[in-house]
């Protein structure tokens, strides 16, 4: 009954985050709430459908997914009152009660940074937080992040080696969107999948908001690459700061709009960044050290080897250039332009954005 209890208490219409905490406050653990009378569960402001649910076996309220979840040697549960529940996470205004999990348990106690931004990235936006994840998760951080398109997914892939965990704003058991399904497999062997939502939870634009509150709560700050003025991932900027943690943002050029949400957030006190020391120096003497023990590769000296391919690299920019333009200033045909572009691309030096048009990806920062 024990872990039943746990589950039926997410399946109780109405009964959030904080009711829940409340109840678990006065009686200590989820099964004890089904064995207390109706008159002090009135005392806690219950309304009479959840006291009625609450006089209830906890096997008759939960569904048979919430059983398959139990039974699965695959999937696990976080409560409240067990040891490793993530300390930075119980430390928010309304934590959630229990986390479903599929993974790597041990990520929960790890220290985390959120990497978040545009679902709608250009390629390098996604290059920037893919190497952003991938330098700052070779330190010892847990890169985590919201599973999305875009920036999320860019910063899970750089961190899979390192171990990243993805929040998910359905339940654990359902991958959304489906295009990362297989990325989600590969952070379960790596890293670890984390949701409130009780398994069969499907996306709805109200749960992403929530979820994004857990991102900022499990980490010690955020780092936001690209992001509207309007984005999802300032919502979880802001819910970083409300819970004192640091927030960082990667400033981009004037022309983008995805640089108005990284530069409304600069002005607005967040940490302007240019390297993972940048960020690392902000979170403590431990990262600091390990900063300075880490070999930095400067932007300048990242460039092609080939002399045709470091030719077009000094003629380009990390804004956005069509082949026309990269042809006029280094002085090739497009012909001649068009096989070294490709080479550039399959090495990793430059990627190809909409409309035709290319822009150099960063080393490593």
């Amino acid at each position: 009954m024990s872990d039943a209890a746990w589950l039926a208490l997410c399946r109780i219409n109405g009964l959030g985050p904080q009711r829940q905490q409340a109840l678990l406050e006065r009686f200590n653990h989820a099964a004890a709430c089904f064995q207390t009378g109706v008159g002090m569960l009135q005392d806690l402001g219950l309304s009479a459908k959840q006291i009625q649910a609450l006089q209830k076996d906890p096997e008759d309220i939960i569904s048979p997914a919430d059983r398959r979840w139990l039974t699965s040697p695959d999937t696990d549960l976080c409560r409240w009152t067990d040891a490793d529940y993530p300390p930075l996470l119980r430390q928010i205004p309304d934590p959630p009660p229990l986390l479903f999990i599929r993974g790597q348990r041990s990520c929960l106690n790890q220290p985390m940074l959120a990497i978040v931004g545009s679902r709608s990235a250009t390629a390098l936006g996604a290059a920037t937080a893919e190497a952003f994840a991938r330098s700052l998760g070779e330190t010892g951080l847990i890169i985590t992040s919201g599973l999305a398109l875009g920036i999320d997914a860019a910063a899970h892939r750089g961190a899979l080696v390192s171990g990243t965990v993805a929040v998910l704003g359905t339940g654990a058991d359902l991958i959304y969107p489906r295009a990362h399904l297989q990325l989600a497999h590969q952070i379960i062997k790596h890293g670890l999948l984390v949701s409130e939502q009780a398994p069969e939870t499907g996306p709805h634009s109200g749960l992403f908001p929530r979820r994004n509150r857990i991102i900022s709560g499990l980490s010690l700050g955020v780092l936001i690459v690209e992001a509207a003025e309007n984005s999802g991932s300032l919502i979880t900027a802001r819910l970083a700061m409300e819970q004192g943690r640091e927030v960082f943002a990667v400033p981009g050029s004037i022309h983008s709009p995805l640089s108005r949400g990284p530069h409304r957030l600069i002005r607005d006190g967040a940490k302007l960044v240019e390297s993972a020391e940048d960020v690392l120096s902000e979170l403590g003497p431990l990262f600091g050290a390990l900063c300075q023990a880490r070999p930095v590769t400067a932007a300048d000296n990242w460039q092609p080897d080939d002399p045709h391919q470091a030719k077009v690299w000094a003629a380009m920019d990390f804004d956005p250039l069509t082949a026309e333009e990269i042809a006029a200033r280094c002085g090739l045909t497009l012909g001649e332009l068009s096989a070294i572009l490709l080479e550039m691309e399959i090495s990793g030096y430059l990627a190809a954005s909409p409309g035709g048009r290319f822009c150099r990806l960063p080393p490593a920062p």
